[in-house]
């Protein structure tokens, strides 16, 4: 009954945020473009590393896979692309996400509610959900996808580093970057991290916004956050999956 409560209370809450048209748009446009710039810019750097190794590691493993086979050499690019673009990136990035940018926004949010900032909005006749969450799940939507690229490229790359540093031709890696290649793969990535980053912005948001209590309530939502957002994640992943291919 606990679980049909919170998720009947998401889906009230996703509801509200179109409940009244913004009196000001360039309030609400100032905030998007904020959370993109703390979505997005801030998570570059750990996004980037992250996938640059995650490329490469799977590039030595196959590698080593290979070793003593008759499968051709040039595999190793083959499946670094593909390991990236249909699942590494969009996957692990948000992962990573729901890990920085989801305790982020759950913490926030459960520090406007326990000193009563949301209460004080409220009162003065703001839509709450629509000022404070919309703003997070419109910029993530938008900028999280681009993010899912640049680590597929990073990856590719990383992959590509580690080949040749094993003494793999650069040629033969092109070779399998350029074989077999499915344009959908590239559109189900796109799915995926548009879907993930729905699920874990969202989610963080209604851990943070209905918390009760003080400083530990506010650590205990932010663990929820993540929790919830990587479970739902992973679900979400196998059902695309399953449906797309």
């Amino acid at each position: 009954m606990q679980s049909l409560f919170h998720l009947g209370r998401y889906f009230m809450m996703l509801g509200s945020l179109f409940n009244s048209k913004p009196e000001k748009i360039g309030m609400y446009w100032k905030e998007t473009i904020r959370q993109m710039n703390q979505i997005g810019v801030g998570s570059l750097l750990i996004v980037g590393v992250i996938s640059l190794f995650i490329g490469a590691v799977t590039a030595v493993q196959f590698a080593y896979q290979l070793d003593g086979q008759l499968t051709p050499i040039w595999f190793i690019g083959y499946i670094v692309r593909d390991m990236m673009i249909i699942e590494l990136a969009p996957t692990f990035t948000c992962l990573i996400l729901a890990g920085k940018v989801g305790s982020n926004i759950a913490s926030e949010l459960g520090s406007m509610r326990t000193t009563e900032q949301i209460d004080a909005l409220e009162i003065m006749g703001v839509n709450t959900a629509s000022y404070l969450i919309a703003p997070k799940i419109i910029a993530a939507v938008f900028i999280i996808p681009f993010l899912v690229i640049l680590a597929a490229g990073l990856g590719i790359t990383g992959g590509l580093i580690a080949s040749v540093a094993s003494e793999v031709p650069k040629e033969e890696f092109y070779r399998g970057l350029y074989t077999w290649f499915e344009p959908f793969n590239v559109v189900m990535m796109l799915i995926k991290g548009t879907i993930f980053a729905f699920l874990l912005t969202s989610v963080s948001c209604y851990q943070g916004y209905y918390v009760k209590g003080g400083a530990l309530e506010i650590g205990a939502a932010s663990t929820r956050a993540v929790v919830n957002s990587c479970i739902l994640i992973l679900i979400a992943d196998y059902l695309i999956a399953a449906i797309l291919l």
